[in-house]
């Protein structure tokens, strides 16, 4: 997919995509009280395949499933698997703009990885970013009474697995990147989807529970949602550089604001505010040492 430098277009399916995927999170809340969010997980990973179908036909690329790092595309779904999980298991227990503030935690993770995965040295501007983001969470954190001990057991384990899916989604971005050096984009997204549709699928016998009607439409609706905001930001990076497009995935704290108001009838606190104004500065200032690093 050749790449078009068209800023425009791709910071438009970014906040597309950005926009899609918090209603997808909001839909997995909703399904998420009744459901194990293992097959809301299913569901998710098998309808995004005819999606990955639409994207291998427009590349061309009918070998996409060869590959002589099967290990590794192994390794890439099981931390996939991990971070969704995470994610969807955090949605079920916390307000959504309280779960996607923390969800920003994942270039602070991906800064340290790169330690001892790259050989990576961050500057004591980096460590300032991320010591910052780390604030962010605890007081995040101590507005719940995290720290006083007020805060209620759901609730800490909810911002446990939210901090967990950034933890995972960092190494995820890591085997993703070692990937990238031998194989194809499409290569990657097509192993992934179809490693974790068998792994949640093999989940079912054991967790399944049947769905009302209304429950198995929004899984058929989430599912389709989260695929279709896939094909958008894979056209988004295949529009514009990903250290361009960058800020306007944050743009979905908006989104989860107005739909946990309007959905769900939670307002932020000021606690959560604050840190994620934190935890968001933080990644922005990593994105922009990133690019400064990137250009010399």
């Amino acid at each position: 997919m050749a790449l078009r430098h068209d800023i425009r277009r791709g910071a438009l399916l970014m906040l597309g995509a950005t926009a899609l995927f918090t209603i997808m999170s909001s839909m997995v809340k909703l399904v998420g009280e009744r459901l194990p969010f293992t097959e809301v997980m299913f569901f998710r990973c098998a309808l995004a395949m005819p999606v990955v179908g639409i994207i291998v036909c427009r590349s061309g690329d009918w070998g996409v499933l060869r590959t002589k790092r099967p290990v590794a595309h192994f390794f890439r779904a099981c931390t996939g698997m991990a971070a969704m999980g995470s994610s969807f298991y955090a949605l079920t227990l916390l307000p959504l703009a309280e779960h996607t503030a923390l969800s920003y935690t994942t270039p602070l993770f991906v800064t340290l990885l790169s330690i001892p995965f790259l050989g990576e040295r961050p500057g004591i501007h980096r460590w300032g970013a991320v010591l910052m983001g780390f604030a962010g969470i605890m007081v995040i954190a101590a507005g719940q009474g995290a720290f006083s001990g007020g805060v209620d057991s759901e609730h800490a384990v909810g911002i446990t697995f939210a901090v967990l899916q950034g933890v995972f989604s960092a190494f995820t971005t890591m085997l993703v990147r070692g990937l990238s050096a031998t194989e194809k984009s499409t290569t990657i997204v097509m192993w992934q989807s179809l490693l974790m549709t068998l792994f949640t699928g093999a989940t079912l016998p054991f967790l399944w529970v049947t769905p009302t009607a209304w429950e198995l439409a929004m899984l058929l609706t989430l599912g389709l949602i989260g695929g279709v905001a896939q094909v958008m930001l894979t056209e988004a990076y295949a529009s514009a550089q990903v250290s361009a497009l960058g800020p306007y995935s944050y743009t979905s704290i908006l989104w989860a604001t107005g739909l946990g108001i309007v959905v769900f009838g939670t307002w932020p606190g000021l606690s959560m505010l604050a840190g994620a104004a934190m935890i968001i500065a933080a990644g922005l200032y990593i994105l922009h040492r990133e690019m400064k690093r990137t250009k010399r």
